[in-house]
């Protein structure tokens, strides 16, 4: 674990802060730039415990994040519950094997991950989808297979899952993008909290450094929260545009990982 540092603790709180705004903004790949903040901004030096660190702020932050969804009525509950459960066991078994794997080549693996969270922000929906989606025993038996298959990925990457989450819950439903990004927060938060809980048994959570990222994030999640209503007509082209950065710090971890 890291010692921190008054800089340090700055730093914490404002990545933190950036996460959280971003997960409030666009929930499907919001928090995929909290282990490349803990590593390159904050100064954590092993790749394992800034991934069992970020999923635990993350896990916070996007349970924070989804209150905030929830009382503005845009979150599907039944659905998200089918899905997120389902996503339980599947994230627990992944971070369970991300454990095993070397921690270069798993950051190798996550900087792809990034890669493809980043072109799959690029897609823009192919229709506006059903507000008034209900779930029924057909989407209960189509949820729930994708459920466990995104939670096995976002447990192995160590990330909320949301990129796969939010097209997940969309293909499954019909429901649309803004009832899936605020669905997805609860699988977000259910698959972090298991990430986390299996690297805390291992010891791989620095939670001074979680709780900093934690607070940060609050305030930023604040934020998106009110600046989701500003950018309804400008989301696709605020989501390019972050995809954008995300391709960028995707290369860069993949040069860090290459290197050594």
């Amino acid at each position: 674990m890291m010692d921190i540092t008054l800089a340090g603790a700055g730093l914490a709180l404002l990545s933190g802060a950036l996460v959280g705004l971003l997960l409030a903004l666009f929930g499907g790949g919001g928090s995929v730039l909290a282990t490349p903040l803990l590593l390159y901004v904050v100064g954590v030096r092993d790749p394992h415990v800034a991934i069992g660190t970020s999923a635990a702020a993350v896990a916070v932050n996007a349970l924070i994040n989804l209150i905030g969804h929830g009382r503005g009525g845009r979150v599907k509950w039944a659905c998200a519950t089918v899905f997120g459960a389902a996503g339980l066991v599947g994230s627990f078994l992944g971070s369970s094997l991300a454990k095993q794997v070397d921690g270069q080549r798993l950051l190798l693996f996550f900087a792809v991950a990034m890669a493809a969270i980043a072109l799959s922000m690029f897609r823009k929906p192919k229709s506006e989808g059903d507000p008034a989606v209900q779930i029924t025993w057909r989407l209960t038996l189509r949820l729930a297979p994708l459920g466990f298959l995104t939670g096995l990925a976002a447990g192995f990457f160590g990330i909320g899952g949301g990129f796969l989450i939010v097209p997940g819950l969309m293909a499954a439903t019909g429901m649309t993008l803004a009832n899936a990004a605020a669905s997805s927060l609860l699988s977000v938060a259910l698959f972090g909290a298991a990430t986390s809980a299996n690297y805390a048994l291992s010891g791989l959570v620095d939670w001074p450094v979680a709780g900093l990222f934690i607070l940060g994030g609050a305030a930023g999640g604040a934020l998106g929260l009110k600046g989701a209503g500003l950018l309804a007509g400008r989301a696709q082209l605020a989501r390019r545009l972050f995809a954008g950065l995300v391709l960028l710090v995707a290369a860069y971890v993949a040069w860090r990982a290459v290197a050594g």
